[in-house]
């Protein structure tokens, strides 16, 4: 028997399906009189001690130990929502989550995809995410503007042997304009200042000296270039690619976080 997250729970119309089925449904909701209407619908019913509820912003909150997570998100918290699972500790087995269509084809989009972008990568670096139907507005009272999708994540587990917030690094610079080579997005100045200052405090840990006529500029692009990175763009780039790509700058002491 599966311990449920639900996120937005409204009414409670799927709560009390899941209830039915659920060891435990711990209810995330912001909103205080649907917490309300929810706690007196189960109240005196076998369901009351199986539900949780939790009051408040789901970003802000510490996530409890779940097993499956099911959620219908508003388009403005979803990305930051996705990261959140997808990070949370122990992994869950699987979350099946409604997302505006477009945010759902985000997150499936393959290298060429016009929609592929950071948000795909990452995603697919810590999840399987399979495409489950596509859901019309006209299921909706009111319909909203836009299609919704629903959407099932499994996190890989284990998990993948590296550092997100560096790869997270690595993958934005390349992503800040997907179209322009590599070669060109690291050019940018921000981005030199940043990974030289990473580049000496990585130095003055481990007691190395750097040379005075150190160039930055230089040593990144003899490593784009060496490993033939310098032409390739990121929007034609799979999870391997950029895998090689971090141990190329890593293996010559360059970070992104």
């Amino acid at each position: 028997m599966d311990t449920v997250l639900e996120v937005g729970p409204g009414t409670g119309n799927m709560t009390v399906k899941m209830l039915d089925k659920a060891k435990k449904v711990v209810a995330c909701e912001i909103d205080p009189r649907l917490v309300a209407e929810l706690q007196k619908r189960v109240q005196g019913t076998p369901y009351a001690n199986k539900l949780q509820m939790v009051v408040g912003d789901v970003l802000k909150t510490d996530l409890p130990f779940f097993d499956v997570c099911v959620a219908n998100l508003p388009y403005q918290i979803s990305s930051p929502f996705v990261f959140k699972l997808l990070l949370h500790r122990p992994l869950f087995r699987c979350a099946v989550l409604m997302f505006q269509q477009e945010f759902a084809l985000r997150l499936v989009a393959k290298p060429g995809d016009k929609l592929y972008c950071r948000l795909s990568i990452n995603t697919q670096l810590l999840a399987r995410v399979d495409h489950l139907m596509k859901v019309g507005k006209n299921n909706f009272r009111p319909p909203p503007k836009v299609e919704s999708a629903v959407v099932r994540i499994e996190p890989r587990n284990p998990p993948p042997p590296i550092n997100f917030q560096e790869w997270d690094g690595l993958v934005r610079i390349g992503f800040v304009r997907k179209n322009k080579t590599l070669g060109a997005a690291f050019k940018n100045k921000s981005v030199m200042d940043m990974l030289e200052k990473n580049y000496r405090i990585h130095c003055s840990v481990k007691n190395e000296l750097i040379d005075e006529s150190f160039d930055m500029k230089q040593k990144v692009m003899d490593i784009l270039e060496k490993n033939e990175f310098d032409k390739m763009r990121a929007r034609m780039m799979d999870i391997d690619d950029f895998l090689r790509l971090l141990q190329s700058f890593n293996a010559e002491g360059i970070h992104f976080s």
